[in-house]
């Protein structure tokens, strides 16, 4: 079982930069890949990027390659996401979530979500 909370969401001028945090609780955190999602209403919720249990490996969506970058802190159980050139675009509620170890990449595994967090970008 894994417990998932974000925070660091707000608001932001196009071309400035964001840090979201998703603190874990749980024992499987360090064996678990993270991810980010991000929906805004109407449309189906985007895998934004994925990360492995030990940060080795990533992946990003077109949409974001380039200007966000995800990261993991196993010992404080928690994984980043620094949202640097924002786009009006980029606007969304934001999802942290967990999967399976080995299945970073892939947006159907992840089983563990956290309740959002908002970023909103000014343009």
């Amino acid at each position: 079982q894994v417990q998932l909370v974000e925070s660091g969401g707000g608001l932001v001028q196009a071309g400035g930069s964001l840090r979201l945090s998703c603190a874990a609780s749980g024992r499987t955190f360090s064996s678990r890949a993270m991810g980010w999602f991000r929906q805004t209403p109407g449309k189906e919720r985007e895998f934004v990027t994925g990360i492995s249990w030990d940060g080795g490996n990533t992946y990003y969506s077109d949409s974001v390659k380039g200007r966000f970058v995800v990261s993991r802190d196993n010992a404080k159980n928690t994984v980043y996401l620094q949202m640097n050139s924002l786009k009006s675009e980029d606007t969304a509620v934001y999802y942290c979530a967990a999967a399976p170890p080995g299945h970073y990449f892939d947006y159907t595994s992840y089983d563990y979500w956290g309740q959002g967090t908002q970023v909103t970008v000014s343009s």
